[in-house]
């Protein structure tokens, strides 16, 4: 679907994608202007529609762009190899605050698109989320050691009790930055909390 733009030159690719991320970061989906992104990438709006047909495809792209090129970055870095559960969490959260230092916009857009709820794009935004979210929950897990948790518990329902645990985290830390414009997550606070609950949940499923 977007072949036109991905055969253009990297320089060029990267202009609008740096152009679209800084206007839909400032002002999300319903008052970010297609004007301010042909402007500031140095492009005409003619030439934007020609790659992408509208504001809402740009979106859904640009969306799915940062969210491989953080998930490809961070498989490049995570050793698989370790299979205690935990120590492979710890580890996720290490390797995303590295990353958070490397492409701090990107981040902030995918904060900004996390609780994107305009209704031209709430539908699609969730469904893109789901399937993302669903891949890469898969990937995280493959070769645990699960011989280290508990035999009388159903595994399954631990790692949904710990999956939860961590979604509520961040659903609650994204909450925050909806409800007060201009607010920054912090990750370093949020790993550190994450540290407590590991804690108590070792202590609770592993044998």
């Amino acid at each position: 679907m977007f072949s036109k733009f991905l055969n253009l030159d990297q320089e060029k690719q990267d202009r609008i994608i740096n152009a679209a991320i800084k206007e839909f970061a400032q002002k999300g989906y319903d008052k970010a202007s297609t004007n301010e992104i042909v402007k500031e990438a140095g492009i005409s709006k003619g030439l934007l529609f020609h790659y992408f047909q509208n504001k809402k495809q740009l979106y859904l792209f640009l969306f799915e762009y940062c969210y491989e090129l953080i998930a490809d970055e961070f498989y490049k870095k995570i050793n698989l190899a370790e299979s205690d559960f935990f120590a492979r969490i710890r580890q996720s959260i290490k390797i995303k605050m590295d990353l958070l230092m490397q492409y701090p916009d990107l981040f902030d857009f995918m904060q900004i698109a996390m609780m994107e709820d305009s209704t031209e794009i709430k539908v699609e935004m969730e469904k893109k989320k789901k399937e993302l979210l669903d891949l890469n929950f898969g990937k995280i897990y493959e070769g645990i050691d699960f011989s280290k948790f508990r035999d009388d518990v159903d595994i399954q329902k631990i790692l949904k009790i710990i999956t939860w645990t961590f979604e509520k985290m961040s659903d609650e830390e994204l909450y925050k930055a909806k409800m007060q414009p201009g607010h920054k997550i912090d990750y370093q606070k949020v790993s550190r909390e994450a540290e407590e609950y590991f804690e108590v949940l070792i202590k609770c499923f592993y044998k």
